[in-house]
């Protein structure tokens, strides 16, 4: 009777509607334009789900396997460090250390690419005027210390400077002599991306030169002054950065500074902007120049003929 195919004709319909419900649930089917289409616009990636069921799409049995969820390879210049940190590590994970998945050449996704580093001076020469280092102190991008030793300088200490460098006569018992601190160390620093508070007085420090590009200076970063409100050309302090900036007291007291506490602090300062000051740097910096490689066309018996030679053995040949 037309009555039976109207109710079988709208049992259909609804077990039709039922089914399109749950593949737009699964994200299997695109939401409807308007409500007059009855046509499901399947995805590229849902028709190998799906089979004819008496004329309507259907999924196959089975569970539909839920999608992968991807990490952004991009933070918001407010994250905080810890954010930074886990999305490191997702990203690492994800890519499991090789060129599948995510790639890991951006220095961004190496976390154990980054130590920051401190150095105090004590002084040496006429008056105590000159500066050499004696103690280093180098952290990994977590924070946690994987160097630090006091040096004896090469010369006589003049100058302790006990108020700023916290090294008195006692710290040199055990300390070990320059060369040998120096060669540890830029071991260490070999190959790093090396943050650091006006840095250049420790690479001073250290007789050592580390190439700009794989250098941070947290004393030179205007992104920083600009969170602290602070003038972005000024050279603002490590103690005063750390103050706007982490709501962290440093170098305070009598006792001199500590080289753990400033190279922790200069890298936590770092990681607060790092993403925004390494997108910033990538347009700035310019592209390492490419090693130089032979031309397999040139063949070197060419410069046996007598064309390559200078003027003066062309003559004296003839």
């Amino acid at each position: 009777t037309p009555q039976g195919r109207s109710k079988k004709k709208s049992r259909k319909h609804q077990r039709f509607m039922e089914r399109r419900t749950l593949l737009e649930q699964k994200g299997l089917l695109s939401p409807r334009q308007h409500l007059g289409s009855q046509t499901p616009v399947v995805r590229p990636e849902a028709r190998s789900m799906l089979t004819k069921a008496g004329g309507i799409m259907a999924p196959r049995c089975g569970k539909v396997p839920k999608p992968k969820q991807v990490v952004s390879s991009s933070l918001s210049p407010s994250t905080s460090p810890d954010s930074i940190a886990r999305h490191h590590a997702m990203l690492l994970s994800q890519g499991n250390g090789s060129s599948k998945g995510v790639g890991t050449s951006s220095p961004l996704l190496r976390p154990g690419k980054y130590v920051a580093i401190d150095c105090e001076m004590v002084g040496t020469g006429p008056q105590g005027r000159l500066s050499e280092l004696a103690r280093c102190s180098v952290v990994n991008y977590e924070g946690d210390v994987i160097y630090d030793k006091y040096v004896q300088p090469e010369l006589p200490i003049v100058d302790y400077r006990t108020r700023w460098s916290g090294i008195t006569k006692q710290h040199m018992k055990n300390a070990i002599p320059f060369k040998a601190a120096q060669a540890e160390i830029l071991k260490i620093l070999k190959d790093k991306i090396v943050v650091g508070h006006a840095i250049h007085n420790d690479f001073q420090a250290l007789k050592y030169f580390h190439p700009k590009d794989r250098t941070r200076d947290t004393s030179r970063i205007p992104v920083l002054n600009q969170r602290a409100g602070l003038p972005v050309g000024a050279s603002v302090s490590l103690k005063s950065l750390a103050r706007h900036l982490l709501q962290k007291k440093i170098q305070v007291g009598c006792k001199g500074h500590s080289s753990v506490e400033d190279a922790q602090t200069a890298m936590e300062l770092y990681r607060l902007v790092e993403v925004q000051w390494e997108t910033e740097l990538a347009c700035s910096l310019p592209p390492r120049p490419p090693s130089p490689v032979t031309d397999p066309t040139t063949d070197s018996s060419q410069y046996m003929d007598d064309r390559y030679w200078p003027t003066d053995l062309m003559a004296s040949s003839l």
